[in-house]
């Protein structure tokens, strides 16, 4: 049987911790920013981890 391949592009969007765990960038960060408020763009700043309810999709889809 083949061996199955990574999605591109989810491993690009998505990063495995240590510990397994996955983390992901939060969406709002990339244009239009003179509109939106420092406060907002600041509290979008870092990783955040990817809802329990996904995780199994995309384990799947990194071949994990």
């Amino acid at each position: 049987m083949p061996k199955n391949k990574t999605h591109k592009g989810t491993s690009k969007r998505f990063k495995v911790t240590g510990s397994g765990k996955l983390r992901r960038e939060q969406a709002g960060r990339r244009h239009i920013l003179e509109k939106k408020s420092s406060r907002v763009t600041r509290r979008l700043e870092g990783t955040e981890a990817v809802a329990k309810a996904d995780v199994k999709r995309i384990n799947k889809l990194l071949g994990r």
